[in-house]
């Protein structure tokens, strides 16, 4: 089979009514491949971030309580309203976890880095329906197949072909139904729900935020960020009866896990002893290599001897000053605000003017109160070389570009018995010149393998 007629094949198999509302992508003939290596440490890590959640909802509880500085809770609960953090101090909820674990991992140079957990992230469908596309191609590609000097290797994707349908449909274990209840907000994500709900049978059924029909026994998706509560009718009926217990609700309510300033919290040298206590040194060493240094934006004054660790400032204004040079940076909203996913919020140092950085700082320094800024050291995507398929033109289009790999880790079982699987590993690879990795019309989307 051609590369032409696999592309074609990816392509024909779409669904009717598409995976992303008016998105497109380009498609690659095969998928991305990532190594041996990576993918055996992407396997492993998804323990990592299950305790790593574990340790930081410990955090949150034990600051509450006094047991850990209350700046930490403080930090976490700015700009929440009391709702929300009512019932994210249940003890309803105490123990409660997001059972979708997805990082955002970006290749460079010195290897890889973690920018983000997302514990509401959108692919899970689309990297579903990609596993299972790329897994039906016919394997018959020579190891190097050559279609107009651009090398083109076949290989099985991470997690096969049922691996992330497998991943989210056990993590809600006997419920009854499961309805998976996406908002307007997230409405360009509905598509990809309703073809995951479809593969996974009757059971599972895609709802609006006005849906209202759940029964005891019944296990809720929320697929809505908890700033977007209010635009969401049917979320109070949800909570009331996920604190009755009448339900099982996933991610749980709890804001702090849709916050970048975790990482913020992971690096704090203040806290080394608790992370070294509750991750272990060695999922403690393991993190911190991969997650690039990260500040939270406090605009609390230092005293006259200190500064910010690792960037030397004494305050926050000076970020301002620093040269275009020095500015390998990125300032983004830490989350609870319709600016804090996808590529919005976010501001490369580097990439912009002396004003325009100066006024992205200016504003994280005045929002501390509402909307928490964090700040991180940007380690430049390295290039990598992969191809795409042209059906105006028939050919096969090489494409340097810069490479995300979402994996997705899927929690099934309880408490200390819980586990963290990988399902599959959605890469998106942007052109050289975009700044900002992110799923865009001109990117191309497709399933990792070794």
């Amino acid at each position: 089979m051609t590369t032409a007629e696999r592309a074609r094949l990816v392509r024909e198999r779409m669904p009717p009514e598409g995976l992303f509302a008016a998105q497109n992508w380009r498609i690659s003939p095969t998928p991305f491949p990532i190594g041996h290596e990576l993918a055996v440490e992407l396997e492993s890590l998804g323990r990592i971030f299950l305790q790593f959640n574990r340790a930081t909802n410990l955090l949150y509880r034990q600051s509450l309580a006094g047991k850990q500085p209350s700046w930490i809770s403080e930090w976490l609960d700015q700009g929440k309203p009391q709702e929300l953090l009512e019932l994210q101090r249940s003890a309803v909820f105490k123990n409660d976890l997001p059972r979708v674990i997805r990082p955002d991992i970006l290749l460079n140079d010195a290897g890889a880095t973690i920018t983000e957990l997302d514990s509401v992230p959108g692919g899970i469908g689309l990297t579903a329906w990609l596993n299972r596309v790329y897994s039906q191609l016919p394997d018959d590609l020579p190891p190097a197949l050559t279609d107009g000097k651009i090398p083109v290797v076949s290989a099985p994707v991470i997690g096969g072909a049922n691996g992330m349908l497998q991943g989210f449909g056990g993590i809600f274990g006997d419920a009854n139904n499961v309805h998976i209840v996406v908002s307007d907000e997230a409405g360009s994500y509905r598509p990809e729900m309703h073809w995951l709900a479809e593969q996974l049978g009757p059971r599972f059924q895609v709802r609006d935020s006005h849906f209202s029909e759940f029964a005891d026994g019944d296990a809720i998706y929320r697929f809505f960020e908890l700033f977007d509560v209010p635009n969401v009718p049917n979320s109070n009926r949800i909570f009331e009866m996920a604190l009755a217990k009448q339900i099982r609700l996933t991610p749980p309510p709890k804001p702090l896990f849709e916050e970048k300033m975790l990482f913020a919290l992971l690096w704090n040298r203040n806290l080394r002893g608790f992370w070294r206590q509750e991750l272990g040194e060695r999922f403690l060493e393991r993190l911190l290599k991969w997650v690039p240094y990260t500040w939270m934006v406090d605009p609390a004054p230092l005293p006259p001897q200190g500064a910010i660790p690792e960037i030397n400032l004494t305050d926050w204004n000076q970020l301002k000053t620093l040269s275009q040079k020095d500015r390998q940076l990125i300032l983004k909203i830490s989350g609870f605000s319709e600016n804090a996913w996808g590529a919005r919020g976010v501001y490369l140092g580097s990439d912009l003017s002396t004003a325009d950085w100066s006024a992205a700082v200016d504003l994280a320094i005045s929002s501390f109160g509402t909307s928490p800024h964090v700040l991180q050291r940007y380690h430049k995507p390295r290039l990598v070389e992969s191809a795409w398929y042209d059906f105006d033109k028939e050919a096969l289009v090489p494409m340097a570009g810069r490479a995300r790999l979402s994996p997705y880790y899927f929690v099934t079982g309880e408490n200390d018995s819980a586990r963290a699987n990988l399902g599959g590993i959605l890469a998106t690879i942007c052109p050289a010149d975009k700044k900002i990795i992110h799923g865009m019309t001109d990117a191309i989307l497709t399933p990792c393998s070794e």
